[in-house]
């Protein structure tokens, strides 16, 4: 049985696997800026509704 050495690092703690990390949080932060600076106007109308007492039911 023979043994073999593994000389490479860790993928986990790899330069590219944290470039990769960072270029996703990078996309949710432009992502939530691009978001917030969208100007929807605000509902101008009022709306209500008047529900008849029929429609309610108590519950005992």
């Amino acid at each position: 049985m023979q043994f073999t050495k593994k000389t490479s690092k860790d993928k986990i703690f790899s330069l590219s696997f944290f470039l990769k990390i960072l270029a996703v949080i990078f996309a949710i932060i432009f992502g939530f800026i691009i978001i917030n600076n969208i100007n929807l106007p605000a509902p101008v109308k009022q709306i209500e509704k008047t529900l008849p007492n029929e429609n309610f039911k108590t519950i005992k």
